[in-house]
């Protein structure tokens, strides 16, 4: 093990513990973003919008380059310069709700070193618990990627087929007003979600990056507009490859013939998969 590898291994079982209160305001706009109807005061929080708690506050000139906090607080001072959110598996235990005093018990779990397609990885698992007033509510474990600047001839992530025959299928693009919108709500500053000379003349993408979160966040929607009485009660997804914005693409799924389970995916304007979803529904 080199030294940079074991002086990652220091940060595992690295804790931080925040406090926050599910107030109306970031739910209300989440919504008018979504075009969805406002959550009412006391109502149950949506899956997964528990990201816009919590939120990162890393001062301005703490900012790197990127846009991202500078590394070696929380999370390890990984040398590696891109990063992506790869994936997740989160358990919804009971209900939040608009107004409730929340908190946030996060854990680097694991730090692994290894090489990819691309080159060298760092994968760094981090397990988030969330509290509520009556206890545990959502348990979330996400994988976050470091990587190495991508080499001229890299060749894209081979394009994976659907998993299954669709039973919906809702076409979309995501604009620059969206990722903006997004970016605010999470208070998220990596450039590459709406710089887009950085994007482009920097790290090298067509265009300006969807959010992962904002991908998965939509097709959890999707799956609740076509079965609105289905209560989520897991979930595990892996990121295949980057959707870029103002390009067409579509959030399909289907349920399980028990109705317990769906599986969730997302199809870029090559019909290639970018992320895939498995979901646990309650009986």
């Amino acid at each position: 093990m080199s030294n940079t590898d074991a002086r990652l291994q220091d940060w595992i079982g690295r804790t931080r513990d925040l406090t926050d209160t599910l107030t109306p305001v970031p739910a209300t706009a989440m919504a008018a973003t979504l075009d969805l109807m406002p959550p009412e005061a006391g109502a149950e929080l949506p899956p997964l919008w528990h990201w816009l708690y919590f939120l990162p506050t890393a001062p301005t000139g703490e900012l790197g380059a990127d846009g991202h906090a500078a590394k070696g607080g929380f999370l390890p001072p990984v040398p590696l310069p891109r990063r992506m959110w790869a994936g997740t598996r989160a358990r919804f235990h009971q209900p939040l709700h608009i107004g409730d005093a929340v908190r946030c018990n996060s854990r680097i779990a694991d730090v692994v070193s290894k090489n990819g397609r691309s080159g060298a990885l760092v994968i760094v698992t981090v397990v988030h618990e969330i509290h509520g007033p009556n206890g545990l509510a959502i348990t979330e474990e996400q994988d976050l990627v470091y990587r190495e600047e991508p080499k001229p001839d890299a060749k894209p992530a081979p394009a994976v087929a659907p998993p299954a025959e669709p039973q919906w299928s809702h076409e979309m693009t995501a604009g620059p007003v969206l990722l903006f919108r997004y970016s605010a709500l999470t208070f998220n500053s990596h450039r590459i979600h709406y710089d887009y000379p950085y994007t482009t003349q920097v790290e090298g993408y067509p265009g300006l990056v969807v959010h992962g979160p904002l991908v998965l966040t939509l097709l959890v929607e999707a799956l609740r507009q076509e079965h609105p009485d289905a209560r989520i009660e897991g979930l595990s997804m892996r990121a295949l490859r980057p959707l870029f914005h103002d390009r067409p693409f579509r959030l399909q799924g289907r349920l399980s013939d028990d109705g317990h389970q769906a599986q969730l995916w997302n199809l870029d304007e090559e019909d290639a998969v970018t992320m895939q979803v498995d979901v646990t529904l309650a009986r």
